[in-house]
């Protein structure tokens, strides 16, 4: 799947995606937003009214991501590769807790 590249690879080409200060501030919060309302799916079902939180999320965090793009300049990466998806929590952890892998 990722193409016989590592995760260091991938994630210094999204990197080169990311240097204005306003788009990387942007993904500081919206990549978690992302994320954490994918982890509330499966408790949605249970919990009402939680999708609302979860969607609101969702939306925001990926109004963030375009926002920051727009003063990049460039589109987000995963629009000439869908794997880029994966690369943008993997990117945030090194960035924010200096958590790379192989």
């Amino acid at each position: 799947m990722m193409d016989g590249r590592t995760w260091n690879e991938w994630i210094d080409e999204y990197s080169e995606s990311h240097q204005h200060p306003v788009n990387k501030l942007t993904h500081t919060f919206g990549i978690p937003m992302i994320v954490i309302s994918l982890v509330l799916i499966i408790p949605s079902f249970f919990i009402a009214g939680l999708w609302r939180i979860a969607l609101g999320l969702f939306v925001f965090g990926w109004v963030l991501q375009f926002i920051g793009h727009y003063f990049e300049g460039k589109p987000p990466e995963f629009f000439k590769d869908y794997r880029f998806l994966f690369v943008g929590f993997r990117w945030w952890l090194k960035k924010t807790f200096g958590i790379s892998s192989s």
